[in-house]
């Protein structure tokens, strides 16, 4: 059955959470994200951070100066080369297997990295990304880049959903979240739901609340 009005089936929705392993895994965050911007210029930080916080407003999450416990929980990061991430200091306390997580990037010639961490109930507890730039991602805008992956960092998608189609739609005024993940962000963010979930039938409730927007 497909909602003619959010073109969603039940399956549909389920792919969006759906492992590459056939593993159903759904979390969003489960306190306010504070975002911090490393790697850019004071130019482009304000229009990068401006994008991160357009896209936790249109989830419904909740944003925050600081956390508590990290400081900053949603970190992004911005360079030219992979190897700059051995020189970060502490760098290795966040990416365990630093090392050898490096050399499978620089092999897989990979421009993004996201890794999760997540509290005691499965919910998204700091989202530490990577972008690597040159090549036809510097003809990419800030914004553009910024948008892409706070969408992909407020929910641990499916490791396949956004491999060859982006988040993000193209109109007259530039770049926005895609309309059907707009709605699937604001449905998984209604605090009715659990803040994550290892049962498919989860996502029949997110079907739920999408055909009711």
């Amino acid at each position: 059955m497909t909602d003619t009005a959010t073109g969603f089936t039940p399956e549909a929705v389920e792919a969006y959470f759906t492992r590459a392993s056939g593993d159903y895994v759904f979390a969003r965050w489960g306190r306010p994200i504070a975002p911090v911007v490393f790697g850019v210029t004071d130019d482009s930080m304000a229009v990068i951070k401006g994008a991160i916080e357009t896209a936790i407003v249109i989830a419904g999450a909740e944003i925050a100066e600081t956390d508590p416990e990290l400081g900053s929980n949603l970190m992004m990061f911005f360079f030219s080369d992979w190897k700059e991430l051995l020189d970060v200091p502490n760098m290795g306390d966040m990416i365990p297997d630093l090392e050898n997580r490096v050399a499978t990037l620089i092999d897989r010639n990979a421009h993004q990295y996201r890794a999760f961490r997540f509290d005691d109930d499965g919910a998204i507890r700091a989202c530490f990304t990577f972008v690597r730039m040159g090549g036809a991602m510097d003809e990419v805008p800030a914004d553009v880049i910024a948008l892409s992956q706070a969408t992909q960092a407020l929910l641990l998608w499916s490791d396949t959903v956004f491999t060859q189609d982006s988040p993000l739609a193209q109109t007259e005024s530039g770049a926005v979240i895609r309309p059907d993940v707009a709605n699937l962000l604001r449905a998984s963010y209604d605090p009715v739901l659990p803040s994550a979930a290892r049962d498919a039938s989860h996502a029949l409730r997110l079907y739920a609340r999408l055909i009711a927007q």
